[in-house]
């Protein structure tokens, strides 16, 4: 059953990223900049007020100076000319009114509600709302100097409706605004990062144009942005190793048909052989025999192949366990007793070493190819040393054995599939050139490495293994 919901799962794509964050920058820097903005504007607008109710403020106080008493209502409607939309109220100290506006706010209840302060500012103005329209105002009480007779609760008022229209109507303008921006950029970030996408777009044309046979091509790294310098010399190396894949396993083919084709041959011209004429019982045995080797060849070939197959497609299906090496190496001296014998060779162990974790059965193997290989080409009366040693981080294990020269260009080759050095390859009976194959393989598994050298008097062959305490 399709998972419904594997696209919310999925890795949102990178044009949806970059627009999603410019988008959201955006909104953040626009909405602070209105934040600034409105909040500048309604301080702007309320400085403004708190100048002009001053003022107003001021021509009463100066008007009840004048008239002393306070009295004189007509002296207190002269005292403000010039002002539209302001309002103010004035009473005694025994709550009598001296001046109230005909129209506009109920100052009155609005001076007995609110506390008085002595002089008006922003923090003591009060905006409030009165049959649909909207006032700034505040409530001073002064008196009780000189200039004047007593003390006088005024009430100043004007009408902001304008502003706060005004404000309203700015802060519609600047979501509209914000609203186009935010589009605007928006669209502006998408086609830009599709215009940044254009190098990808022309790389994956030419990866699609790779294929089995054009392993060879490369992409220029040279020919896009700098950020994508790396990821392609990435991909280059991989096409690489892909390459070098390709050509081993063509070789790896190659060699295979040629090695099985020895044994299918001598098989198959036998059994021609046999079947051409009649024979006797004993000849016919002398043949099956024969085949029966072959058959035995070619059963050690393809177990070696699957072997070489497994290892290296899993090397990490190791039965890990201590292993000490100097028994292991023992017990291949017993098993391999008679044919030192047989040589007149002799084997010598050295040194010793921490015991490892690994695969035991594996690493014997791989112990039993390098001394059956140094027993193969070690002259007789001549001594094979296998030796161990250690530093902090490996364990060094070495295989010596007299014998012929390696040259330099086999060396390096050695331990490659079917490989056999100079003659041997010619050699009936000496193996299909897979048992050095074998032990690189099975040392890399542990996470070690191979090596040879070689001289006029000794042929060396070193494996490094990881030193893990147990």
């Amino acid at each position: 059953m399709p998972d419904r919901f594997a696209f919310l799962r999925r890795p949102a794509s990178l044009s949806a990223r970059v627009t999603g964050l410019v988008g959201i920058a955006m909104m953040v820097v626009l909405l602070l900049f209105s934040w600034v903005s409105v909040g500048s504007l309604d301080r702007h607008f309320a400085e403004m007020d708190e100048e002009e109710l001053g003022v107003i403020a001021s021509s009463v106080i100066r008007a009840l100076g004048e008239v002393q008493d306070g009295s004189d209502t007509q002296a207190l409607r002269r005292a403000v000319r010039g002002h539209h939309g302001v309002y103010y109220y004035v009473d005694d100290a025994g709550g009598k009114t001296l001046y109230a506006p005909k129209d506009g706010p109920d100052l009155a209840s609005f001076a007995r509600r609110t506390p008085p302060v002595p002089l008006a500012d922003r923090q003591s103005m009060t905006i409030w709302e009165e049959n649909g329209k909207s006032y700034r105002g505040g409530v001073i009480q002064v008196g009780g100097d000189t200039s004047l007779s007593g003390t006088y609760t005024i009430a100043v008022a004007m009408n902001i409706g304008g502003h706060l229209e005004f404000i309203r109507s700015f802060k519609r303008i600047q979501w509209w605004t914000i609203c186009v921006v935010m589009c605007i950029a928006i669209l502006v970030a998408w086609f830009a990062v599709r215009w940044g996408h254009i190098p990808i777009h022309r790389a994956n044309e030419k990866i699609r144009a790779i294929t089995s046979s054009k392993l060879y091509l490369r992409l220029d790294p040279k020919a896009v942005p700098v950020e994508l310098e790396e990821t392609i010399a990435s991909f280059n190396d991989m096409l690489g190793r892909i390459e070098d894949g390709f050509e081993q396993l063509a070789n790896f083919s190659a060699d295979i048909a040629h090695e099985l084709r020895t044994p299918v041959t001598n098989l198959t011209t036998q059994t021609e052989v046999a079947l051409g004429q009649a024979r006797s019982a004993d000849e016919y045995r002398e043949i099956l025999y024969s085949n029966l080797e072959e058959f035995g060849r070619l059963n050690r070939m393809i177990n070696d192949m699957l072997f070489l197959a497994q290892t290296e497609n899993d090397p990490g299906n190791l039965n890990l366990e201590s292993v000490v090496l100097e028994d292991a190496v023992r017990g291949l001296f017993e098993y391999f007793e008679a044919l030192v014998e047989e040589r007149g060779v002799k084997l010598e162990l050295r040194g010793r070493t921490t015991p490892i974790r690994g695969d035991r059965e594996m690493l014997r193997r791989a112990l039993s190819n390098l001394i059956s290989n140094a027993i193969r080409y070690t002259p007789s009366g001549e001594t094979i040393t296998v030796r161990f040693s250690q530093n902090d981080r490996d364990v060094i294990i070495s295989v010596e054995n007299p014998g012929e020269k390696i040259p330099p260009e086999e060396l390096s080759r050695i331990f490659n599939r079917f490989y056999r050095v100079g003659h041997a390859a010619h050699r009936k009976g000496e193996g299909a050139g897979l048992g050095l194959a074998i032990v690189k393989s099975i040392v890399e598994a542990h996470g070690g490495s191979v090596s040879a050298l070689s001289d006029e008097k000794l042929t060396k062959f070193y494996c490094l293994l990881p030193l893990t305490e147990s």
